[in-house]
């Protein structure tokens, strides 16, 4: 079963999706946020996903962020109508930065850094990517 990741956003959401095993993260799409809950349906009944990460937004200092109340809605909603599927937050700080070096790091030019729903997409496979290395260190 497959793990999915959300980097919700007030516009628009990246996500990412493991492989069966839950080796590698890798992204999967970005949508408009109004059109997420309906994607997810959609995907989880062609895919057998085992739980959904959420990137939780906070302030570096670790107050919430202004988009945090949104996230919760979302996060209530899916919580209330898929209880199959259950749905965790992962602290998502700093993503976006890693996400832009990233792309630096792989040589992508500016016009393609500044694309912002490739930026969702790499934000929401980081954060699936730190949520597995945590799992793994926890098992350990």
């Amino acid at each position: 079963m497959r793990i999915l990741s959300i980097d919700y956003g007030r516009k628009r959401t990246g996500i990412a999706v493991t492989d069966p095993l839950q080796i590698i993260a890798n992204g999967l799409a970005t949508v408009s946020t109004s059109e997420l809950y309906e994607f997810l349906l959609e995907y989880v009944q062609r895919e057998e996903v085992e739980r959904i990460v959420i990137g939780k937004p906070l302030q570096t200092n670790g107050q919430p962020s202004e988009n945090l109340a949104r996230v919760e809605q979302f996060v209530n909603r899916w919580r209330k109508n898929m209880p199959g599927i259950p749905i965790e937050y992962y602290d998502e700080r700093f993503t976006s930065v890693l996400a832009h070096r990233t792309m630096i790091d792989a040589g992508l030019k500016k016009n393609a850094r500044q694309d912002k729903a490739l930026v969702d997409t790499i934000s929401a496979t980081i954060i699936l990517q730190g949520y597995l290395e945590a799992r793994r260190n926890r098992m350990k």
